[in-house]
C-alpha cells in the first residue's frame, strides 16, 4: 500500500482513475456521509458551514483554513460517549488527543464528558492548560521520557500505559521517590494484522509498541508491575490500527488479551477490573468507506467481551477504548484558494487536469504518508460546467505533494475559486510540518453563525523566531 516512488502514483489507475470513483450526475452535490453537520449548500452554490459561507471564512482568515463544525465535534463525542456508556456497565471514552488537540477541543472533550488519551509531554501540557481534569487523563507513549512521567505523576493522571521494562522500572522508581502508587496499564501486542495501511497497523509483533503475548513478554510485564509496591496494575491495553471498520480484528484482540487475564488469575489470583481495546475505528474519506456508528460498534464490543469473558470464567471487566478520528475527522474540512489550473498530456492522447491551491503536504501529509485518499469540492459557486477528473496538489517542490489523487470538479475551476476537503479534522493540523518554510494554516471553529479562531495561523515572523542563527 505503499505510495509509487515518483509520489504521484503514475503506476496506478491513470487518467481513468480509481474503479470506485463514479462521474456525479450533478457536479455540485455533496456526498453527505463525508460531511460535517452544518455543512451545505446555498442558493448560489456557496459551501456554508454553521450557517457562515466559506467565502466569507476565507476573507477573514485567509486560506488554507481549517474549518471545523464545533456542533459536529460535540455530536460525535456524545455519540460515542452515549453508546459505550450505556453497554457493559458503562463503558469509557478516551478522546484520542494525537488526532487532533488544541485548548478548545480540549475544553469541548472535557464538557462533553469524556476522559482524554494523550502521548507527550506536550499534548499533556495543552490538556493542563484547558483544565482538564487530570484523573481523567491517560498518558501513552513507547518511549516517554523522564520529564514527562515526573509531570504526570505530579499532574496527578488518572493512569499511564506501559511500553517496556525499562518504563516499569523508571515509572516504579519515580513513583516511589514521591511516595505515590501510580495506576497503570499495560500495553501488549495481540499478533493481530489490522487491515489497514501498513504503517497505522500497530498490533503485529514487529514493531515498536507494547508487550508480546505470544512471546511471554506480557505476562513477565505482569510480574514485573505486581511486583512493585509503587504501582497499581489495572488492567491490560490493545491497539490493533487505525482506519478499521467492523469489529472483527477486536474479536481476536480481546480474544487473546482475556485468555492473557485469565492466565493471570490462575497466577497470581488476581482479576484485573479494566480493559482497554483502544481506538482506530474508521471514518469515511471517500465514496467507497463505509464505517459503522458507535452504537453498533459498541454493541458488538459488548457481545464479544461478554462471550469471552463467559468462556474464561472471568468477570467482565470496564473496558474504554480511545476514539480520535472518527471524532474529530468528519467535523473538519480544510478550504484551500486555487491558483494554478492545467492539462498535462499522457499517453494514449489522454491529459490529467491538476488543480494547484495555496497548501498541500504541509497541511495534510496523509495523501504522500499514507497513499491516503481524499474527496473534494468546489466551495465558492456552483457551476453547470461538465465534471472533469482532476488532481489536486499543492504548491511544494514534491510530486509526491497531492491532496486529492482523484476526483471530479467542473470543467471551469479557475484561479482564485475556493476548493473544500472534508474529512481533514484528524492527523492533518497535528501532522503539519514547515516544509519550504509555509507557516501551518489556522483552525477556525464555526457553531451557530459564530466564527472563532481557535489556532491562529503562523506567520513568517514565527518561522524566523525560531531561527536563531
Amino acid at each position: 500500500m505503499r505510495a509509487h516512488e515518483a509520489g504521484a502514483l503514475h503506476a496506478e489507475a491513470g487518467h481513468r482513475g480509481p474503479s470506485w470513483l463514479r462521474e456525479p450526475d450533478d457536479v455540485n452535490a455533496l456526498f453527505p456521509g463525508l460531511w460535517a453537520d452544518g455543512v451545505e449548500r446555498d442558493d448560489d452554490g456557496v459551501l456554508r458551514v454553521g450557517g457562515l459561507s466559506v467565502k466569507e471564512l476565507a476573507t477573514e482568515f485567509g486560506t488554507p483554513l481549517y474549518v471545523v463544525d464545533e456542533t459536529d465535534f460535540r455530536r460525535r463525542a456524545r455519540a460515542f460517549k452515549d453508546a459505550f456508556g450505556g453497554i457493559l456497565g458503562g463503558a469509557d471514552v478516551y478522546y484520542a488527543g494525537k488526532a487532533f488537540l488544541s485548548v478548545a477541543t480540549a475544553r469541548w472533550i472535557a464538557e462533553e464528558g469524556l476522559s482524554l488519551d494523550v502521548c507527550s509531554g506536550g499534548e499533556l501540557a495543552v490538556a493542563l492548560r484547558a483544565g482538564f481534569p487530570p484523573a481523567r487523563i491517560g498518558l501513552h507513549g513507547n518511549n516517554k521520557s523522564v520529564s514527562e512521567l515526573v509531570r504526570a505523576l505530579d499532574a496527578g493522571v488518572g493512569r499511564i500505559v506501559l511500553d517496556s521494562f525499562e518504563e516499569i522500572d523508571r515509572l516504579a522508581t519515580l513513583a516511589a521517590s514521591r511516595d505515590v502508587r501510580a495506576d497503570v496499564l499495560i500495553r501488549t501486542k495481540v499478533g493481530v494484522e489490522a487491515h489497514t495501511h501498513e504503517y497505522i497497523a500497530t498490533a503485529h509483533e514487529d514493531q515498536k509498541f507494547g508487550f508480546s503475548i505470544a512471546s511471554g513478554e506480557a505476562a513477565e510485564a505482569v510480574r514485573a508491575v505486581l511486583k512493585s509496591p509503587s504501582l497499581r496494575l489495572l488492567g491490560l491495553h490493545s491497539h490493533i490500527g487505525s482506519q478499521i471498520y467492523d469489529t472483527a480484528g477486536f474479536e481476536v484482540a480481546a480474544r487473546r488479551v482475556l485468555r492473557l487475564q485469565a492466565d493471570i488469575r490462575d497466577e497470581h489470583r488476581v482479576e484485573l477490573p479494566e480493559l482497554d481495546l483502544g481506538g482506530g475505528f474508521g471514518i469515511a474519506y471517500t465514496s467507497q468507506d463505509d464505517p459503522q456508528p458507535p452504537a453498533v460498534l459498541a454493541a458488538g464490543m459488548a457481545e464479544i467481551i461478554e462471550h469471552e469473558c463467559a468462556g474464561y470464567g472471568l468477570a467482565v471487566p470496564r473496558l474504554s477504548i480511545e476514539p480520535g478520528r472518527s471524532i474529530a475527522g468528519p467535523s473538519t474540512f480544510t478550504l484551500y484558494e486555487v491558483g494554478t489550473v492545467k492539462s498535462v498530456p499522457l499517453d494514449g492522447g489522454a491529459s490529467r487536469r491538476y488543480v494547484a491551491v495555496d497548501g498541500g503536504m504541509s497541511d495534510n501529509i496523509r495523501t504522500a504518508l499514507y497513499d491516503a485518499d481524499y474527496s473534494c469540492t468546489l466551495a465558492s459557486r456552483g457551476s453547470s460546467a461538465a465534471p472533469v477528473l482532476s488532481r489536486v496538489v499543492g504548491k511544494h517542490c514534491e510530486s509526491g505533494d497531492i491532496v486529492v489523487k482523484d476526483e471530479f470538479l467542473p470543467d471551469d475551476v479557475a484561479a482564485g475559486d475556493l476548493v473544500a476537503v472534508p474529512g481533514t479534522g484528524a492527523y492533518c493540523r497535528s501532522m503539519a510540518s514547515n516544509y519550504n518554510h509555509q507557516p501551518r494554516a489556522a483552525v477556525v471553529a464555526v457553531r451557530d453563525g459564530d466564527a472563532r479562531l481557535i489556532m491562529r495561523r503562523e506567520t513568517e515572523d514565527d518561522l524566523l523566531t525560531l531561527d536563531v542563527g
